[in-house]
């Protein structure tokens, strides 16, 4: 049996109800006797639940406004590392009794079994008849995306059921995020650090359709996306500025050049400054990478070029192959490079430098 009392169970909550007591109850009667509660800024009428918690043993932090579960768990993980010295792990649940004990501390047990700091997830089986099909849809969709785009390979990426060993809690509080999104940004990290993710199943718990969560169907999903949608609008706008400077050069700039010239010189001129666009935006805006700005622009380029080539040699051979014109066959290549650019340079071209490589290169 593992040792529970030496890992901390974080219970984020806003405007709990008595399920609260009961999943507290629950964990200790599995074993776990260190419980962190945080309040992220429940109405006053909702305070006596705490004070209950505290007085079944729990620590109890508050926010003083509502700032959002990824706030509350970087607020936990804070706490874990300044006063939890000799605690082993932190496992994160929620506060709605959707996770049994069983499943918790089977999931604790999971983490004790890796030989490496792992990031271990309670994973729901949402093929279930039960599963209400907003959630069903919503979670196959998440996964979906995040599999395409990301190559990131997790059945349940909303899952509030995580245990962290204790190795990974400082990468934790790093990662950007303060609301629902943070759960999704932490599987991206977790990837691109080299984190191993470890999936556990779960029973799979929906009370009265799942109406005590606090996920905004538009706004969360929104954040949730957001690295997805940073990269969809800066591929839009640097199309735009792309066109615009085409027809600009081609009509003014170069009006007086000969045709080829003409062509030749007012596209350059827009690739180039296009592409220094969307350089600029995916660095800031959409990786917001901190890796040396000549190596990732020497990366970008790279890919850049082998994109072009790419799309010109896959056009010209499958043009050759196929009844069909190179106009008709492009858009179709080119969406499929979108989603491989995408991958490239999140794993590579954008990808974050260790903390100790950062250090070293300013010391250099």
């Amino acid at each position: 049996m593992s040792d529970y009392q030496n890992v901390l169970v974080v219970i984020p909550s806003l405007d709990p109800d008595e399920k609260l007591l009961n999943v507290i109850r629950g964990v200790q009667e599995k074993g776990f006797t260190d419980i962190l509660l945080i309040d992220d800024g429940s109405c006053d009428e909702k305070q006596h639940f705490f004070e209950e918690g505290a007085a079944l043993g729990c620590t109890v932090l508050h926010h003083g406004v509502n700032k959002g579960k990824g706030r509350a768990l970087k607020t936990a993980f804070e706490w874990f590392m300044e006063n939890r010295m000799d605690a082993v792990g932190a496992v994160t649940i929620d506060g709605d009794d959707q996770h049994r004990p069983k499943d918790i501390a089977a999931c604790v047990d999971v983490m004790f079994k890796q030989e490496k700091d792992s990031l271990v997830l309670g994973v729901r089986d949402f093929n279930l008849p039960h599963v209400p099909p907003k959630s069903r849809f919503g979670n196959k969709l998440t996964s979906s995306v995040f599999r395409l785009f990301c190559g990131l390979k997790v059945s349940d990426t909303q899952t509030g059921l995580r245990v962290f060993p204790r190795g990974i809690i400082p990468k934790m509080i790093e990662i950007s995020g303060e609301r629902f999104e943070y759960e999704t940004n932490m599987l991206l990290e977790c990837k691109q650090a080299g984190i191993p993710i470890v999936e556990q199943t779960i029973e799979t718990v929906y009370i009265n359709d799942n109406e005590t969560t606090h996920f905004h169907p538009i706004k969360d999903s929104l954040r949730v996306y957001g690295i997805i949608i940073k990269f969809f609008i800066s591929s839009v706008l640097s199309f735009v500025i792309d066109q615009v400077l085409n027809v600009l050069g081609y009509n003014i700039l170069f009006k007086l050049f000969s045709e080829g010239a003409r062509q030749f010189c007012s596209s350059s001129l827009a690739r180039i400054i296009s592409s220094l666009f969307n350089f600029t935006m995916n660095r800031k805006a959409v990786f917001k990478s901190d890796a040396p700005l000549a190596l990732t622009m020497c990366r970008y380029y790279i890919l850049w070029a082998g994109q072009l080539l790419t799309s010109i040699g896959s056009v010209f051979l499958l043009s050759k192959v196929l009844p069909v014109k190179p106009t008709i066959i492009k858009p179709f290549v080119d969406f499929l490079l979108y989603f491989v650019s995408f991958r490239i340079q999140q794993a590579w071209v954008f990808k974050p430098v260790p903390k100790k490589e950062t250090a070293e290169q300013e010391d250099a």
